[in-house]
C-alpha cells in the first residue's frame, strides 16, 4: 500500500497574483474535501475562496457567507462547493445545528473561514490554510494536510 504524500508548504504571494496559488492548492489538495482557512480579519480568506471558485467555475458569483453562515456554489461540472463563515456564531452548537458535519461528510469541497469557532466539529482529515498579512498587497500562505 502506498503511503500518502504529506503536504506542508508555504508560499508568499501578492493579492493580484492569487489565481496561480488557487490553481496550485486545487492540484495539490484535491484529495481532501475540508479546507480550514485561518487568518485575521482582512487577511484574504474570502479573496482566496473567490480565486478557488474562479478556477472551478469562472461564472459563479462568490460572496462572503458572514450572515448566512454557509453559501453553496456550483462548479462548472455541476458539483457543489460549500463556503462557511463562522465569524458571527456565538456557540459551536449553532454550527452543529445547521448540519456542519453532514456538509463535511458529503465529500464535496468545504471551504471554512473561522474554523477556530468549531473545534470539535473538525474532521480527522483536513487541509489547514493559514494566511498572514505581510503588507497591504502581500500575504504568506502556509498549508498543511492533516489526517
Amino acid at each position: 500500500m502506498a503511503e500518502a504524500v504529506s503536504i506542508d508548504r508555504e508560499r508568499t504571494y501578492s493579492l493580484s497574483g492569487i489565481e496561480p496559488l488557487a490553481k496550485t492548492l486545487l492540484a495539490e489538495c484535491s484529495d481532501v474535501n475540508v479546507w480550514l482557512l485561518y487568518g485575521s480579519m482582512g487577511s484574504g480568506k474570502t479573496t482566496l475562496v473567490k480565486a478557488i471558485m474562479k478556477e472551478l467555475n469562472p461564472h459563479e458569483n462568490v460572496t462572503s457567507p458572514t450572515f448566512s453562515i454557509v453559501n453553496e456554489y456550483v462548479t462548472s461540472d455541476h458539483k457543489p462547493v460549500y463556503h462557511f463563515d463562522y465569524y458571527r456564531i456565538n456557540q459551536e452548537q449553532e454550527a452543529f445545528d445547521i448540519g456542519t458535519e453532514e456538509y463535511f461528510d458529503s465529500g464535496y469541497l468545504c471551504l471554512v473561514e473561522w474554523p477556530e469557532k468549531i473545534p470539535t466539529l473538525i474532521p480527522a482529515q483536513y487541509i489547514a490554510i493559514s494566511i498572514q498579512i505581510q503588507d497591504n498587497q502581500t500575504r504568506t500562505l502556509h498549508y498543511r494536510k492533516h489526517g
